[in-house]
Protein backbone atom coordinates (compact mmCIF):
# COMPACT_ATOMS: atom_id res chain seq x y z
CA UNK A 1 0.00 0.00 0.00
CA UNK A 2 1.38 3.40 -0.98
CA UNK A 3 1.70 6.13 1.64
CA UNK A 4 -1.18 8.28 0.43
CA UNK A 5 -3.47 5.26 0.26
CA UNK A 6 -2.50 4.39 3.82
CA UNK A 7 -3.39 7.90 4.99
CA UNK A 8 -6.81 7.46 3.40
CA UNK A 9 -7.24 3.99 4.92
CA UNK A 10 -6.41 5.37 8.36
CA UNK A 11 -9.11 8.02 7.99
CA UNK A 12 -6.67 10.92 8.21
CA UNK A 13 -7.57 12.93 5.12
CA UNK A 14 -10.59 15.25 5.04
CA UNK A 15 -10.22 17.56 2.01
CA UNK A 16 -7.65 18.01 -0.76
CA UNK A 17 -7.23 20.56 -3.53
CA UNK A 18 -5.94 18.07 -6.12
CA UNK A 19 -5.82 14.44 -5.04
CA UNK A 20 -3.87 13.21 -8.06
CA UNK A 21 -1.07 15.75 -7.63
CA UNK A 22 -0.95 15.47 -3.84
CA UNK A 23 -0.84 11.67 -3.84
CA UNK A 24 1.96 11.74 -6.41
CA UNK A 25 4.02 14.20 -4.34
CA UNK A 26 3.57 12.23 -1.14
CA UNK A 27 4.14 8.78 -2.63
CA UNK A 28 7.31 9.90 -4.41
CA UNK A 29 8.66 11.67 -1.32
CA UNK A 30 8.66 15.04 -3.12
CA UNK A 31 6.37 16.95 -0.79
CA UNK A 32 7.88 19.83 1.15
CA UNK A 33 4.95 20.49 3.43
CA UNK A 34 4.17 22.66 6.39
CA UNK A 35 1.82 22.61 9.35
CA UNK A 36 1.35 25.66 11.54
CA UNK A 37 1.31 25.71 15.33
CA UNK A 38 0.21 28.83 17.19
CA UNK A 39 2.18 29.11 20.45
CA UNK A 40 -0.77 30.03 22.66
CA UNK A 41 0.51 27.88 25.56
CA UNK A 42 3.89 26.61 26.78
CA UNK A 43 3.11 23.04 25.76
CA UNK A 44 1.61 21.19 22.83
CA UNK A 45 -1.50 19.15 23.63
CA UNK A 46 -3.52 16.26 22.23
CA UNK A 47 -5.11 18.66 19.75
CA UNK A 48 -1.68 18.94 18.06
CA UNK A 49 -0.98 15.24 18.36
CA UNK A 50 -2.41 14.07 15.06
CA UNK A 51 -0.54 16.78 13.14
CA UNK A 52 2.74 15.67 14.72
CA UNK A 53 2.02 12.01 13.93
CA UNK A 54 1.20 12.93 10.32
CA UNK A 55 4.45 14.86 10.00
CA UNK A 56 6.33 11.85 11.31
CA UNK A 57 4.57 9.52 8.85
CA UNK A 58 5.34 11.72 5.87
CA UNK A 59 8.95 12.24 6.89
CA UNK A 60 9.38 8.46 7.17
CA UNK A 61 8.17 8.36 3.54
CA UNK A 62 10.95 10.70 2.40
CA UNK A 63 8.99 13.96 2.48
CA UNK A 64 10.30 17.11 4.15
CA UNK A 65 8.32 18.68 7.00
CA UNK A 66 8.34 22.34 7.93
CA UNK A 67 7.00 23.04 11.40
CA UNK A 68 5.83 26.63 11.33
CA UNK A 69 5.59 28.28 14.72
CA UNK A 70 3.13 31.17 14.58
CA UNK A 71 5.09 33.73 16.55
CA UNK A 72 3.66 36.43 14.30
CA UNK A 73 0.10 35.17 13.79
CA UNK A 74 -0.19 34.50 17.54
CA UNK A 75 -0.09 38.27 17.99
CA UNK A 76 -3.34 38.47 16.00
CA UNK A 77 -5.24 35.33 17.03
CA UNK A 78 -7.00 32.74 14.90
CA UNK A 79 -10.81 33.08 15.10
CA UNK A 80 -11.36 29.52 13.81
CA UNK A 81 -13.57 27.49 16.11
CA UNK A 82 -13.88 30.30 18.63
CA UNK A 83 -16.80 32.39 19.81
CA UNK A 84 -14.71 35.05 21.53
CA UNK A 85 -11.47 36.92 20.90
CA UNK A 86 -8.20 35.38 21.98
CA UNK A 87 -6.24 37.06 24.73
CA UNK A 88 -3.31 39.09 23.37
CA UNK A 89 0.14 37.80 24.33
CA UNK A 90 3.45 39.60 24.76
CA UNK A 91 6.46 38.87 22.54
CA UNK A 92 8.27 37.42 25.58
CA UNK A 93 5.45 34.96 26.34
CA UNK A 94 5.26 33.90 22.71
CA UNK A 95 9.03 33.31 22.53
CA UNK A 96 8.95 31.22 25.71
CA UNK A 97 6.17 29.07 24.25
CA UNK A 98 8.08 28.70 20.96
CA UNK A 99 11.13 27.42 22.85
CA UNK A 100 8.99 24.83 24.66
CA UNK A 101 7.45 23.66 21.37
CA UNK A 102 10.88 23.03 19.84
CA UNK A 103 11.78 20.50 22.53
CA UNK A 104 8.51 18.59 22.23
CA UNK A 105 8.45 18.51 18.43
CA UNK A 106 11.92 16.97 18.31
CA UNK A 107 10.45 13.79 19.79
CA UNK A 108 8.41 13.31 16.63
CA UNK A 109 10.39 14.99 13.87
CA UNK A 110 14.04 14.53 12.88
CA UNK A 111 15.46 18.03 12.35
CA UNK A 112 19.01 16.83 11.73
CA UNK A 113 20.83 17.25 8.41
CA UNK A 114 18.15 19.52 6.95
CA UNK A 115 15.58 16.66 7.03
CA UNK A 116 13.05 19.07 8.48
CA UNK A 117 12.81 22.76 9.26
CA UNK A 118 11.48 24.68 12.23
CA UNK A 119 10.64 28.27 11.32
CA UNK A 120 8.85 31.15 12.99
CA UNK A 121 6.59 33.39 10.92
CA UNK A 122 7.51 36.32 13.15
CA UNK A 123 10.72 36.43 11.10
CA UNK A 124 8.83 37.81 8.10
CA UNK A 125 5.44 38.99 9.37
CA UNK A 126 6.76 41.45 11.96
CA UNK A 127 8.85 43.28 9.37
CA UNK A 128 6.07 43.77 6.83
CA UNK A 129 5.13 47.29 5.80
CA UNK A 130 1.40 47.84 6.22
CA UNK A 131 0.93 49.79 2.99
CA UNK A 132 2.92 47.18 1.06
CA UNK A 133 0.72 44.42 2.47
CA UNK A 134 -2.43 46.27 1.44
CA UNK A 135 -1.13 46.82 -2.08
CA UNK A 136 0.72 43.57 -2.73
CA UNK A 137 -1.40 41.08 -0.78
CA UNK A 138 -4.72 42.65 0.18
CA UNK A 139 -5.56 43.40 -3.44
CA UNK A 140 -5.85 39.64 -4.09
CA UNK A 141 -8.49 38.98 -1.42
CA UNK A 142 -12.23 39.46 -1.82
CA UNK A 143 -13.94 40.59 1.37
CA UNK A 144 -17.22 39.07 0.17
CA UNK A 145 -15.54 35.72 -0.29
CA UNK A 146 -13.69 35.92 3.02
CA UNK A 147 -16.96 36.50 4.88
CA UNK A 148 -18.33 33.21 3.57
CA UNK A 149 -15.59 31.33 5.44
CA UNK A 150 -16.99 29.28 8.32
CA UNK A 151 -14.44 30.66 10.80
CA UNK A 152 -15.71 34.20 10.19
CA UNK A 153 -19.40 33.36 9.96
CA UNK A 154 -19.33 31.88 13.45
CA UNK A 155 -18.01 35.14 14.85
CA UNK A 156 -20.13 37.67 12.97
CA UNK A 157 -23.01 37.58 15.46
CA UNK A 158 -20.81 38.37 18.47
CA UNK A 159 -18.51 40.68 16.59
CA UNK A 160 -15.38 40.07 14.57
CA UNK A 161 -12.51 42.48 15.11
CA UNK A 162 -10.55 43.84 12.15
CA UNK A 163 -7.47 42.43 13.89
CA UNK A 164 -8.79 38.86 13.59
CA UNK A 165 -10.18 39.51 10.12
CA UNK A 166 -6.56 39.76 8.97
CA UNK A 167 -5.71 36.25 10.16
CA UNK A 168 -6.59 34.60 6.85
CA UNK A 169 -4.38 37.05 4.98
CA UNK A 170 -1.47 36.42 7.35
CA UNK A 171 -1.78 32.62 7.10
CA UNK A 172 -2.01 32.88 3.32
CA UNK A 173 1.11 35.04 3.31
CA UNK A 174 2.90 32.34 5.33
CA UNK A 175 2.33 29.79 2.57
CA UNK A 176 3.43 32.33 -0.04
CA UNK A 177 6.63 33.08 1.94
CA UNK A 178 7.43 29.41 2.56
CA UNK A 179 6.85 28.59 -1.11
CA UNK A 180 9.41 31.21 -2.10
CA UNK A 181 11.95 30.59 0.67
CA UNK A 182 11.92 26.81 0.92
CA UNK A 183 10.00 25.45 -2.07
CA UNK A 184 7.11 24.46 0.19
CA UNK A 185 4.48 23.00 -2.14
CA UNK A 186 1.92 21.58 0.28
CA UNK A 187 0.13 22.78 3.41
CA UNK A 188 -1.58 20.59 5.99
CA UNK A 189 -3.96 21.73 8.66
CA UNK A 190 -7.09 20.92 10.61
CA UNK A 191 -10.35 20.64 8.73
CA UNK A 192 -11.41 23.97 10.26
CA UNK A 193 -8.49 25.68 8.46
CA UNK A 194 -9.69 24.95 4.92
CA UNK A 195 -10.61 28.52 3.99
CA UNK A 196 -7.29 29.90 5.25
CA UNK A 197 -5.37 27.26 3.34
CA UNK A 198 -7.21 27.92 0.09
CA UNK A 199 -6.32 31.58 0.54
CA UNK A 200 -2.64 30.59 0.48
CA UNK A 201 -2.88 28.47 -2.66
CA UNK A 202 -4.78 31.27 -4.40
CA UNK A 203 -2.24 33.91 -3.36
CA UNK A 204 0.62 31.81 -4.75
CA UNK A 205 -1.26 31.30 -8.01
CA UNK A 206 -2.09 35.00 -8.38
CA UNK A 207 1.33 36.36 -7.36
CA UNK A 208 3.64 33.71 -8.82
CA UNK A 209 1.53 31.91 -11.41
CA UNK A 210 2.39 28.55 -9.85
CA UNK A 211 0.45 25.73 -8.22
CA UNK A 212 0.62 24.81 -4.56
CA UNK A 213 -1.62 22.36 -2.75
CA UNK A 214 -3.54 22.00 0.49
CA UNK A 215 -4.85 19.04 2.44
CA UNK A 216 -6.83 19.05 5.65
CA UNK A 217 -6.54 16.45 8.38
CA UNK A 218 -9.66 14.95 9.88
CA UNK A 219 -10.29 16.53 13.28
CA UNK A 220 -9.87 14.12 16.19
CA UNK A 221 -13.47 13.85 17.40
CA UNK A 222 -15.02 11.30 19.72
CA UNK A 223 -18.17 9.33 18.91
CA UNK A 224 -20.26 12.23 20.25
CA UNK A 225 -18.70 14.67 17.79
CA UNK A 226 -16.65 16.54 20.40
CA UNK A 227 -12.94 17.28 20.09
CA UNK A 228 -10.80 14.77 21.96
CA UNK A 229 -8.07 15.83 24.34
CA UNK A 230 -10.15 17.49 27.04
CA UNK A 231 -10.79 16.33 30.60
CA UNK A 232 -12.47 17.90 33.60
CA UNK A 233 -9.05 19.30 34.52
CA UNK A 234 -8.61 20.84 31.06
CA UNK A 235 -6.39 19.93 28.12
CA UNK A 236 -4.34 16.73 27.93
CA UNK A 237 -0.83 18.15 27.52
CA UNK A 238 2.29 16.57 26.05
CA UNK A 239 4.42 18.21 28.75
CA UNK A 240 4.85 15.65 31.57
CA UNK A 241 4.84 18.47 34.12
CA UNK A 242 1.32 19.44 33.04
CA UNK A 243 -0.09 15.97 32.35
CA UNK A 244 1.91 13.14 33.88
CA UNK A 245 2.76 10.14 31.69
CA UNK A 246 0.37 8.06 33.77
CA UNK A 247 -2.48 10.55 33.38
CA UNK A 248 -1.73 10.66 29.65
CA UNK A 249 -1.86 6.85 29.55
CA UNK A 250 -5.11 6.77 31.49
CA UNK A 251 -6.75 9.26 29.14
CA UNK A 252 -6.28 6.90 26.21
CA UNK A 253 -6.96 3.79 28.30
CA UNK A 254 -10.38 5.24 29.12
CA UNK A 255 -11.55 6.26 25.63
CA UNK A 256 -15.00 5.08 24.66
CA UNK A 257 -15.35 1.65 23.04
CA UNK A 258 -16.60 3.34 19.86
CA UNK A 259 -13.40 5.44 19.57
CA UNK A 260 -10.56 3.02 20.27
CA UNK A 261 -10.12 1.55 16.76
CA UNK A 262 -10.34 4.98 15.15
CA UNK A 263 -7.62 6.28 17.49
CA UNK A 264 -5.41 3.27 16.79
CA UNK A 265 -5.68 3.92 13.05
CA UNK A 266 -5.16 7.67 13.18
CA UNK A 267 -2.54 8.02 15.90
CA UNK A 268 -0.44 4.88 16.20
CA UNK A 269 2.14 3.45 13.83
CA UNK A 270 0.90 -0.11 14.22
CA UNK A 271 0.30 -1.95 10.94
CA UNK A 272 -3.26 -1.66 9.67
CA UNK A 273 -3.48 -5.45 9.54
CA UNK A 274 -2.86 -5.65 13.30
CA UNK A 275 -5.48 -2.98 13.98
CA UNK A 276 -7.98 -4.73 11.73
CA UNK A 277 -7.59 -7.83 13.89
CA UNK A 278 -8.49 -5.72 16.94
CA UNK A 279 -11.60 -4.51 15.12
CA UNK A 280 -13.00 -7.99 15.74
CA UNK A 281 -12.80 -7.50 19.52
CA UNK A 282 -16.07 -7.23 21.40
CA UNK A 283 -17.09 -6.39 24.95
CA UNK A 284 -14.33 -6.68 27.53
CA UNK A 285 -11.85 -7.65 24.80
CA UNK A 286 -11.82 -4.00 23.75
CA UNK A 287 -9.94 -3.24 26.95
CA UNK A 288 -6.95 -5.02 25.40
CA UNK A 289 -7.11 -2.66 22.42
CA UNK A 290 -7.37 0.35 24.73
CA UNK A 291 -4.31 -0.81 26.64
CA UNK A 292 -2.38 -1.15 23.37
CA UNK A 293 -3.51 2.34 22.32
CA UNK A 294 -2.50 3.91 25.64
CA UNK A 295 0.89 2.19 25.69
CA UNK A 296 1.74 3.06 22.09
CA UNK A 297 0.86 6.73 22.46
CA UNK A 298 2.50 7.16 25.87
CA UNK A 299 5.68 5.58 24.50
CA UNK A 300 5.56 7.82 21.45
CA UNK A 301 5.29 10.99 23.57
CA UNK A 302 7.24 10.11 26.71
CA UNK A 303 9.53 7.25 25.71
CA UNK A 304 9.49 3.48 26.21
CA UNK A 305 10.48 3.58 29.87
CA UNK A 306 7.59 5.88 30.83
CA UNK A 307 5.24 3.85 28.64
CA UNK A 308 6.13 0.67 30.54
CA UNK A 309 5.84 2.41 33.92
CA UNK A 310 2.39 3.71 33.06
CA UNK A 311 1.29 0.30 31.82
CA UNK A 312 2.51 -1.40 35.00
CA UNK A 313 0.88 1.24 37.18
CA UNK A 314 -2.44 0.88 35.39
CA UNK A 315 -2.35 -2.89 35.83
CA UNK A 316 -1.42 -2.44 39.50
CA UNK A 317 -4.60 -0.45 39.96
CA UNK A 318 -6.66 -3.57 39.35
CA UNK A 319 -4.45 -5.96 41.24
CA UNK A 320 -2.51 -6.17 44.48
CA UNK A 321 0.69 -5.30 42.66
CA UNK A 322 3.20 -2.60 43.49
CA UNK A 323 1.89 0.95 43.17
CA UNK A 324 5.35 2.50 42.79
CA UNK A 325 4.57 4.07 39.42
CA UNK A 326 1.11 5.32 40.28
CA UNK A 327 0.33 9.05 40.20
CA UNK A 328 1.06 10.61 43.57
CA UNK A 329 -0.20 13.42 45.77
CA UNK A 330 1.78 14.92 48.63
CA UNK A 331 0.36 15.79 52.05
CA UNK A 332 2.20 18.24 54.32
CA UNK A 333 1.85 19.20 57.96
CA UNK A 334 -0.07 22.29 56.86
CA UNK A 335 -2.82 20.01 55.52
CA UNK A 336 -3.38 18.49 58.97
CA UNK A 337 -5.95 19.70 61.46
CA UNK A 338 -5.41 18.56 65.04
CA UNK A 339 -2.76 16.18 63.75
CA UNK A 340 -4.96 14.40 61.19
CA UNK A 341 -6.52 14.90 57.76
CA UNK A 342 -10.09 13.84 57.09
CA UNK A 343 -11.05 11.71 54.09
CA UNK A 344 -12.91 14.51 52.30
CA UNK A 345 -9.94 16.88 52.58
CA UNK A 346 -7.69 14.10 51.33
CA UNK A 347 -9.86 13.63 48.25
CA UNK A 348 -9.75 17.37 47.51
CA UNK A 349 -6.02 17.67 48.16
CA UNK A 350 -5.25 14.70 45.92
CA UNK A 351 -7.26 16.18 43.04
CA UNK A 352 -9.68 13.25 42.86
CA UNK A 353 -12.55 15.67 43.52
CA UNK A 354 -12.86 19.40 42.97
CA UNK A 355 -14.90 20.28 46.07
CA UNK A 356 -15.76 19.02 49.55
CA UNK A 357 -19.37 18.45 48.53
CA UNK A 358 -18.23 16.26 45.64
CA UNK A 359 -15.98 14.34 48.03
CA UNK A 360 -18.80 13.85 50.51
CA UNK A 361 -21.07 12.44 47.79
CA UNK A 362 -18.34 10.11 46.54
CA UNK A 363 -17.91 8.60 50.02
CA UNK A 364 -21.65 8.39 50.73
CA UNK A 365 -22.18 6.60 47.40
CA UNK A 366 -19.52 4.02 48.25
CA UNK A 367 -17.11 5.11 45.54
CA UNK A 368 -13.98 5.71 47.67
CA UNK A 369 -11.47 3.13 48.87
CA UNK A 370 -8.12 3.16 50.66
CA UNK A 371 -5.86 0.23 49.81
CA UNK A 372 -8.88 -1.64 48.48
CA UNK A 373 -11.07 -1.08 51.55
CA UNK A 374 -14.18 1.05 51.17
CA UNK A 375 -14.39 4.30 53.13
CA UNK A 376 -17.89 4.34 54.61
CA UNK A 377 -17.75 7.25 57.07
CA UNK A 378 -17.22 10.85 55.93
CA UNK A 379 -15.64 11.54 59.34
CA UNK A 380 -12.82 9.06 58.71
CA UNK A 381 -9.43 10.71 59.25
CA UNK A 382 -5.79 9.73 58.97
CA UNK A 383 -2.68 10.55 60.96
CA UNK A 384 0.75 10.95 59.26
CA UNK A 385 1.70 7.40 60.25
CA UNK A 386 -0.99 6.04 57.93
CA UNK A 387 1.02 7.25 54.95
CA UNK A 388 4.28 5.63 56.04
CA UNK A 389 3.48 2.49 54.10
CA UNK A 390 1.69 2.21 50.77
CA UNK A 391 -1.48 4.34 50.85
CA UNK A 392 -3.56 4.21 47.68
CA UNK A 393 -6.64 6.42 47.59
CA UNK A 394 -9.10 5.49 44.87
CA UNK A 395 -12.28 7.11 43.61
CA UNK A 396 -14.45 5.05 41.29
CA UNK A 397 -12.86 2.37 39.15
CA UNK A 398 -10.20 4.36 37.32
CA UNK A 399 -9.10 7.39 39.38
CA UNK A 400 -6.53 6.96 42.11
CA UNK A 401 -3.51 8.48 43.85
CA UNK A 402 -0.68 7.15 45.93
CA UNK A 403 -0.57 9.49 48.95
CA UNK A 404 2.78 10.54 50.43
CA UNK A 405 3.29 12.50 53.65
CA UNK A 406 6.22 14.84 53.10
CA UNK A 407 6.20 16.61 56.48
Amino acid sequence: MKLYDELVARGLIAQVTNEEEISKLINEGKATFYIGFDPTADSLHVGHFMALCLMKRLQMGGNKPIALIGGGTAMIGDPSGRTDMRQMMTKETIQHNVDCFKVQMSKFIDFSDDKALLVNNADWLLDLNYVDVLREVGAHFSVNRMLTAECYKQRMEKGLSFLEFNYMIMQSYDFYALFQKYGCNLQFGGDDQWSNMLGGTELIRRKLGKDAHAMTITLLLNSEGKKMGKTQKGAVWLDPNKTTPFEFFQYWRNVADADVIKCLKMLTFLPLEQIQEMEKYEGSELNKAKEVLAYELTTLVHGEEEGKKALEAARALFSSGNAENMPTADITAEDLKDGVIDAISLLVKSGLVTSRSEGRRAIEQGGVTVNGEKVTDIATSYAPEAFADEFVLKRGKKNFRKINFVG
